[in-house]
């Protein structure tokens, strides 16, 4: 082929992989970040208040991961419409 036959086409980068390995790296900087501070916080903490940091700690580790599989869900959706 020549390379007028190829001008008319435009190739385009796929956003979603674009977007899932964006989010991937977000999501495990977010969970890096909360598991420090939980290990902080719960070495600071002696007794039944490091239970409690470790149960919050744990929560937000989900709320991180549901937040961000939201958003994925989002964008896929509003990208498949």
């Amino acid at each position: 082929m020549s390379d007028k036959s190829r001008t008319g086409t435009v190739e385009r980068v796929s956003p979603v992989g674009t977007l899932l390995l964006s989010r991937v790296l977000i999501t495990w900087a977010e969970l890096l970040v909360v598991g420090f501070v939980g290990a902080a916080l719960g070495g600071a903490a002696s007794g039944p208040p490091q239970l409690i940091v470790y149960l919050a700690t744990i929560l937000g580790s989900v709320a991180v991961v549901m937040y961000n599989v939201d958003r994925l869900v989002a964008a896929r959706i509003r990208g498949g419409t």
